[in-house]
């Protein structure tokens, strides 16, 4: 292993995102064992609760989110990214495009909406998602490839290397893996263009929104 990977700059980046992927192997378990389905989606509000819970308790350790204005050609070229890797990940949905099927996440129960579920799985998905993603991918990993001492690493610098890897790894994430990789280039080339990781979180918060309000128009539940 590299260096001190999960030194004290490492972890608050990376545990976050731990946490975050190991709720759905608790998922997994628990509906081998015969958890309905409909219950299960009640993991996702705490799901997103210990990852808000976590990001906050290191909220000191995130120098990167200082905040310093983006600009407005920096703001627009995040806000049509997020439309436009939106646009992608929609049409990005060959049988050879993905990997496995994917649950989805249905908020109805009886044919009626649970807008309880509807409002926490957007909120999560569009506001503590790209954050806690966005601080692992790009801020740590896209930067650690390069160099151990990550937050020295600049983003403008960042090599082909770090950049194939991340965007490889960042793609196979997700049931959707080509379509994750193009929203991973996507938003690692917002944070090299503009060295501010608000341009990827803006991004990458559009295109969830926007895809929620998506699925919950046309009910195209396999898409959560």
């Amino acid at each position: 292993m590299r260096g001190n990977m999960f030194d004290r700059a490492a972890l608050p980046r990376v545990a976050p995102f731990l946490a975050y992927l190991s709720f759905i192997f608790i998922a997994d378990m628990l509906g081998r064992l015969g958890v309905a389905a409909q219950d299960l989606r009640w993991l996702y509000p705490v799901k997103i609760g210990v990852v808000l819970g976590m990001l906050l308790y290191w909220r000191r350790s995130y120098t990167e989110l200082v905040w310093t204005p983006l600009g407005a050609r920096a703001i627009l070229g995040a806000l049509a990214g997020g439309v436009v890797v939106f646009l992608l990940w929609i049409n990005l949905d060959a049988s050879w495009m993905m990997i496995g099927i994917a649950d989805g996440f249905d908020p109805r129960t009886d044919g009626r909406i649970e807008w309880s579920l509807v409002v926490l799985r957007i909120a999560g998905a569009a506001l503590v998602v790209p954050v806690m993603e966005e601080l692992f991918w790009r801020s740590f990993l896209l930067r650690w490839i390069d160099k151990p001492d990550f937050l020295r690493a600049d983003p403008r610098l960042a090599s082909a290397k770090a950049f194939a890897i991340s965007v490889l790894l960042f793609g196979f994430e997700h049931n959707l893996w080509l379509a994750g990789m193009v929203a991973g280039a996507a938003y690692s080339l917002l944070y090299m263009r503009s060295q501010s990781l608000w341009s990827p979180i803006l991004a990458h918060g559009v295109t969830n929104g926007v895809l929620g309000l998506w699925i919950i128009s046309g009910g195209h539940w396999i898409y959560w």
